[in-house]
């Protein structure tokens, strides 16, 4: 089970969060040295990703109406965004999955979070870098939030392809998967019930709900479940976790509340900001951006 932030260790774990065009940075990295990379890279919708975000404030004259009849006006705030349209997503990635590949430990393993846009495409790409017979699952993270179109059936879920090093030798600590309820309970027993069951490949998980705490007004953010999910089971304490499309964070958060190192990387100021604010409890190394608030966070400048 992942600590509290409160519980964070820093004798035992630390990270760094950088700004920079991340084929570059990954040039930077030692070949071995981490044991798990998960990214969440963009999934060429050929859109702008953004998330509108509003307050309010009392306002005899606001055009939002309230308990008691109250008046609230709308402020709208402004929320980091990126453009997600590539003219040659494979050509963009197969470098960047290929420096990954160096990167990883002997044991290590990589998860390339995708949809169905590119899924079929990328999955052909990382059998060409580390050889077919290191896919080892296509995780479906399920999901029901969203539009609903009337003229085919709505797409609900993403694609997690896990792909390890080597496929005789991987980190997968079984005893650390969190169980789930059975759809059944009364066909399986009361001991059985109580204790859950293992999930499959497919994870049936909500997204970060609109009025969460865990919310960052970041476009595209994934739910800290989904990545504590992944890191509990395929890293160690002491580990170094890798992202390097790492928007709002949530690997790194993961991370170091399971007393993991992590490295973060996004080319978009706003990102960075994001990640450390989120991840001020972990006094992570910021490197390519001036943060103002220097109690929070260590700074270094490249």
């Amino acid at each position: 089970m992942a600590t509290n932030p409160i519980d964070f260790d820093r004798s035992r774990a630390n990270g760094e969060i950088l700004l920079g065009e991340n084929l570059e940075l990954l040039k930077t990295i030692p070949s071995g040295s981490c044991r798990l990379i998960y990214i969440d890279p963009p999934f060429n919708t050929q859109k702008t990703q953004k998330r509108e975000r509003i307050g309010v404030t009392r306002d005899e004259d606001g055009e939002r109406g309230g308990f008691a009849g109250a008046r609230y006006a709308v402020v709208r705030i402004a929320s980091p965004q990126y453009v997600d349209r590539f003219d040659d997503f494979i050509a963009f990635m197969a470098p960047r999955l290929e420096e990954a590949h160096r990167i990883l430990t002997p044991d290590g393993s990589l998860f390339l979070h995708i949809d169905y846009r590119e899924v079929h495409y990328v999955k052909v790409l990382l059998d060409r870098i580390f050889g077919r017979e290191s896919f080892i699952n296509e995780i479906v993270w399920s999901y029901d939030y969203g539009g609903k179109p009337k003229n085919r059936w709505p797409a609900k879920h993403d694609n997690i392809l896990w792909y390890a090093k080597d496929p005789e030798d991987y980190i997968f600590n079984y005893e650390s998967i969190d169980r789930i309820p059975y759809m059944a309970p009364g066909l399986v027993g009361p001991d059985k019930a109580e204790r859950g069951k293992i999930p499959t490949d497919v994870w049936w998980m909500t997204i970060v709900p609109t009025n969460s705490k865990e919310k960052t007004g970041y476009p595209t953010q994934k739910p800290l479940k989904l990545l504590n999910r992944i890191v509990q089971v395929h890293s160690r304490e002491g580990d170094t976790i890798l992202d390097f499309f790492a928007g709002s964070g949530t690997t790194g958060v993961a991370a170091a509340h399971a007393q993991r190192k992590f490295i973060l990387i996004d080319s978009s100021p706003d990102a960075v900001r994001v990640m450390a604010e989120r991840l001020s409890f972990a006094s992570p190394t910021i490197r390519g951006l001036e943060i103002k608030d220097e109690t929070k966070c260590q700074v270094a400048l490249m």
